[in-house]
C-alpha cells in the first residue's frame, strides 16, 4: 500500500491549505481538527497507510458506513481547507519513517500551505508565556508568510513559542534551532526535519493544554487557526462532533456500583 489511498477519484489536495494534529498533551489539536471537520462538514477524501501507527479502528461518525482508520484526509470539493486527522500516536520504532514520509508526501501534493497543530505542557510555563494560550513556531526554512495564505497569522495576538527551559540548544542533524516543546509528541521532530529545499509557507501553532476536558482549548486553538487562514476559511458557528457527546471520555460508570 502507498501512503496515501485517495478515496474520491475526482478530490485534489493542490492549491488548498493543509491543517495537520500532532498527536500531544490533552489531545488538542486532534479536539480542534474535530471541531474544524465538523464545522465545515468535510468528509473523508483518502486514508492513510497506517503501519507507523499504534493500530486502532473504530465505527464512523453519525453511523456511517464503513470503518475509522488510524489517520484520514478530510476534505469537501468547494473548501479551500484540507484536514489530515490522526486518531493514535507513532510507534517509537517509527517515528522518523512516519516524519519523513509525512513530509515528503506533503511537499509532493500541491498544497499552498501547511498548518501543523499541536499543544504544549502548560505546567512548564514561564510567566511571560502565561499573557496567551495559543503561540506559534515558523521556520526559517518556510517561505515569508506574507501575502499567502497564512498572511493573516502577523495580525493576530499570537506570539512566536520560546522553550521554557534554560540551556535549550540546537537538535542534532536539524539545520536550524528548534525549541523544546514538553508534551509536543512528534512536534519538534516534525519541524526539524524540514529540509531546507522546503518551499510551502508553513507555521505551527501550539496551544497550552493540561490532560483532562480540553473542548475549549480545542476550540481556542481551532479559532486561531481559521483567523490565521484570513478568508480562505470562515466558520460563524463551531459545530461539536456529534460523537463527542458519548465517546470523548469513553461512556458512562454504571453507578449501581457505588451502591
Amino acid at each position: 500500500m502507498s501512503f496515501y489511498r485517495p478515496l474520491s477519484t475526482t478530490y485534489k489536495l493542490s492549491g488548498r491549505v493543509l491543517l495537520v494534529p500532532v498527536v500531544s498533551v490533552g489531545n488538542v489539536a486532534q479536539l480542534a481538527a474535530d471541531l474544524l471537520i465538523a464545522s465545515l462538514k468535510l468528509d473523508r477524501v483518502g486514508i492513510f497507510d497506517p503501519k507507523h501507527l499504534v493500530p486502532v479502528v473504530g465505527a464512523r461518525e453519525d453511523g456511517t458506513a464503513g470503518l475509522t482508520t488510524p489517520i484520514e484526509l478530510f476534505g469537501e470539493a468547494n473548501s479551500k481547507i484540507a484536514v489530515i486527522q490522526q486518531r493514535s500516536p507513532v510507534l517509537k520504532s517509527f517515528k522518523q519513517q512516519f516524519t519523513d514520509t509525512l513530509l515528503e508526501f506533503i511537499r509532493n501534493s500541491g498544497v499552498s500551505a501547511v498548518v501543523f497543530m499541536g499543544g504544549v505542557d502548560m505546567s512548564v510555563r514561564t510567566d511571560s508565556q502565561m499573557h496567551t494560550p495559543t503561540t506559534f513556531i515558523q521556520p526559517p526554512v518556510s517561505p515569508p508568510l506574507d501575502g499567502g495564505p497564512l498572511a493573516s497569522l502577523a495580525d493576530l495576538p499570537v506570539p512566536p513559542y520560546s522553550s521554557p527551559l534554560p540551556g535549550d540548544h540546537r537538535s542534532e542533524g536539524s539545520s536550524w534551532h528548534v525549541p523544546f516543546i514538553p508534551g509536543g509528541g512528534i512536534a519538534h521532530r516534525l519541524l526539524s526535519s524540514i529540509p531546507n529545499s522546503w518551499q510551502i509557507p508553513i507555521v505551527c501553532l501550539l496551544q497550552y493544554a493540561m490532560e483532562g476536558d480540553n473542548r475549549s482549548d480545542a476550540q481556542l486553538l481551532a479559532t486561531v487557526a481559521v483567523r490565521a487562514l484570513g478568508s480562505t476559511a470562515v466558520i460563524s458557528t463551531w459545530t461539536q462532533p456529534t460523537a463527542w457527546a458519548h465517546g470523548l471520555f469513553g461512556t458512562p460508570h454504571d453507578q449501581t456500583l457505588y451502591g
